[in-house]
């Protein structure tokens, strides 16, 4: 299948070109460069420089390949990100999360392509009420950022239902490490990194002095908070089993993507020794931390036929790895 990857040099789009090239798919990527990294394109992929939110751009792209061959499959991995700098920047997240995808789809209705795997968010979720979040949970974003997310959703249902478009929704909480080729992983600036497994990663590496972990007396197996962690990889081939699905079912679908069990700040920090120590401090608990927070993954495992092939270990070794290059560079 021929497949356009907006924002293919990004972290996840990088990584689900990667996975597409593996099964012999034809692949363009369009990005910015905003936040992807020119050092992240495929060679294998065909490359455009543009911006989504600038329609010229998106006609460009469109018109040339589909002159070609039309595209099978659009995949959307360009959007801003950040839930603290949606907070402080909302209407830059509106217009680049939901024009960006609303001019999107005006230019897929425009050239007749039909099929559109959509990366999402648990952040629609809000504050789950649940323990496991699944896809038919209420929905109540806390933040712009799963609000643009939410409303994206929202308008890719509409446009399916008045313009025969198939979709696929992938919602998924904490996704990490790097492709087994080290070649390409989470690389961002330091002071944008939230994510627990990078910067346990930096802390084994010396990048950081030590981590901090909010709360040990949660009601969970070692007191401290469980959340769902997901393989890049793993997450990435699912994006592709998605397009499989959308082209031979032609039906649409929304799936959670997760481990459906989760691991706690300590199974994360005891994986991570067994590579490097790991030197962490204890300290209160943060407001409004749920005590474990994960993805079902049944609907995916039966819709599919995805699981997860990567473990907790795979993924923190592979991102220690990757982030000991990026140190060498």
């Amino acid at each position: 299948m021929k497949v356009l990857v907006i924002g293919g040099a990004g972290y996840i789009g990088s990584h689900a070109v990667c996975e597409l090239l593996k099964s012999n798919n034809e692949v363009v990527i369009m990005d910015n460069l905003s936040t992807g990294r020119e050092s992240s394109i495929n060679n294998k992929a065909k490359f455009y420089l543009g911006d989504i939110t600038q329609k010229d751009d998106l006609i460009k792209v469109f018109r040339e390949e589909c002159s070609i061959k039309p595209f099978d499959v659009v995949m959307h991995f360009a959007a801003k990100l950040l839930v603290n700098e949606s907070v402080e920047h909302p209407l830059e997240y509106y217009h680049n999360n939901v024009e960006g995808v609303r001019l999107m789809l005006e230019t897929m209705t425009e050239f007749g392509i039909k099929n559109i795997v959509f990366s999402s968010t648990a952040a629609v979720y809000g504050n789950p009420t649940k323990e496991e979040c699944s896809e038919d949970d209420t929905l109540l974003p806390v933040n712009p950022y799963g609000e643009t997310k939410l409303t994206c959703e929202k308008m890719i249902k509409w446009v399916s239902n008045t313009y025969g478009i198939n979709y696929g929704i992938f919602r998924y909480f904490n996704v990490a490490g790097a492709d087994e080729s080290l070649e390409i992983g989470y690389n961002y600036e330091r002071k944008i990194i939230t994510h627990l497994i990078p910067i346990v990663a930096e802390v084994a590496l010396g990048i950081r002095e030590k981590l901090m972990v909010y709360g040990d007396d949660y009601e969970t197996k070692d007191g401290t908070c469980i959340r769902d962690y997901v393989h890049v990889s793993d997450l990435a081939n699912a994006h592709v089993l998605g397009a499989n699905y959308l082209l031979t079912e032609n039906k649409s679908f929304i799936i959670n993507l997760g481990s459906n069990d989760g691991y706690s700040v300590k199974e994360i920090i005891e994986a991570a020794e067994k590579i490097y120590p790991i030197k962490y401090e204890m300290s209160n608990r943060r407001e409004g931390d749920p005590a474990k927070l994960i993805a079902s993954n049944k609907k995916a495992k039966e819709l599919l036929g995805w699981s997860q092939k990567l473990d907790l270990f795979d993924i923190i070794n592979s991102d220690i790895k990757y982030r000991k290059r990026l140190v060498k560079k």
